[in-house]
């Protein structure tokens, strides 16, 4: 009855506009929240076109360091320690470098090849990729024997260092083309040299990594082979990996540039595709909530026209017993139909959205997301519109209409 009474100065049009607004507000925000969900599967994929938030520095070479001078170009304690210090910093890992020589035998179907290589390794938190054989038992003692095949080391190898092997070397010598899988399988033997010893030992190679280009082995065994082969070093790293809250960040490459830092491959560029996504997603979620802000506000300022028009109504009701709660419940339920209705018609436009990017993410092997993050993203700005819809109705009611 209540309700009966008081709809007949309802304005169709003022409902229509503002459910337009907040439609357009709402499908915005929705749509743009579930963008950037998909574009964020991206980012966490290790061979994105989109980098993820590493970054290797490195100093650059001098002339002083070409011939032997100047110390070499590596990072000290306190220059470590200004990096932790930056607020975009998440963590920073070392790379250990062996401070020996290392040379590398396999065979290939009768054809031999053996060379010098390098080993490095950094904290196991910083891979891409994940194996049950990445693991090193260091020996009870610095001097095993000089043939020591019961001691295997585990490789993790640059994709790069396959792909020259594959299209380089491989294609010019007659050299068989080797696949992931099959590399992995090749026996390696490995000739560690230094500090008056010379050993032999099993080694296999148990990853690839897109993220880190070196020839990595565990920590523990860069420990233990340093103490026996170069117990005098004093190795200082000579490349750092940066894992950064906001990867693009201007003031990550202002902070580089002005140390004279030096970034491996194109992962600053990359970078700032990911803060440019971050930056265009977060302008185009605010234009969504100021559309959805100024629609609230025209409801609210139709509700209050409303009210006003029926003012002498309002106030019979209450001389006849009706408390403000039972008078605002006609517009509260209006309110919660209408917002209703809009997050339904928002939810079904981010579908339809979605679909026309998805279809282009799938062509180029991005998997879309959830729409689930989107959806409860729009119950929550639906429901605060409501509740403060509601409980401004119910505060107009109580001062303006409610009679002692």
């Amino acid at each position: 009855m209540v309700w009966k009474l008081l709809r007949k100065n309802i304005s169709v049009g003022q409902i229509i506009g503002y459910s337009l607004a907040s439609l357009i507000g709402m499908a915005i925000v929705i749509s743009a929240v579930k963008f950037y969900a998909d574009v964020n599967t991206a980012l966490n994929d290790e061979d994105s076109f989109i980098s993820k938030d590493y970054i290797i520095i490195s100093k650059p070479v001098s002339a002083a360091g070409t011939i032997g001078l100047g110390g070499g170009a590596t990072f000290s304690k306190g220059e470590i320690a200004e990096i932790k210090a930056q607020p975009w910093t998440r963590d920073v890992g070392e790379f250990t470098a062996a401070d020996f020589n290392v040379e590398a035998a396999i065979n290939l179907g009768g054809h031999g090849m053996a060379t010098h290589l390098f080993f490095e390794s950094i904290p196991d938190k910083f891979f891409d990729i994940k194996s049950d054989d990445w693991t090193f038992e260091a020996p009870d003692s610095y001097y095993p024997a000089s043939n020591a095949d019961d001691i295997e080391i585990p490789i993790v190898m640059s994709k790069d260092y396959l792909t020259l092997y594959n299209f380089g070397y491989a294609t010019g010598r007659g050299m068989p083309q080797l696949t992931e899988g099959l590399i992995k399988s090749i026996p390696i033997t490995f000739y560690l040299s230094g500090n008056g010893h010379r050993d032999r030992y099993r080694g296999r190679i148990v990853g690839f990594s897109s993220r880190l280009n070196t020839i990595a082995v565990p920590e523990n065994f860069i420990t233990w082979a340093n103490k026996r082969y170069a117990p005098y070093s004093d190795t200082k790293p000579s490349r750092l990996i940066i894992e950064a809250n906001t990867p693009g960040d201007p003031a990550i490459n202002q902070f580089l540039e002005a140390h004279g830092y030096e970034v491996a491959g194109d992962k600053a560029d990359n970078g700032k595709a990911n803060y440019f996504l971050t930056v265009a997603t977060t302008i185009v979620i605010t234009v969504g909530v100021i559309i959805t802000l100024l629609a609230f506000f025209i409801l609210m300022l139709s509700i209050y026209l409303l009210l006003q028009k029926n003012r002498r109504k309002l106030q019979d009701l209450m001389l006849l017993g009706y408390s403000p709660w039972q008078v605002s419940r006609p517009y509260a339920k209006l309110i919660v139909a209408i917002n209703a209705t809009v997050l339904c018609l928002a939810v079904a436009v981010m579908m339809l959205a979605s679909g026309y990017w998805t279809t282009r993410f799938d062509a180029i092997g991005i998997t879309g997301a959830s729409p689930w993050s989107a959806i409860i993203v729009g119950l929550i700005i639906s429901a605060t519109v409501s509740l403060l819809n509601i409980a401004a109705i119910c505060r107009i009611v109580r001062r303006n209409f409610y009679i002692t």
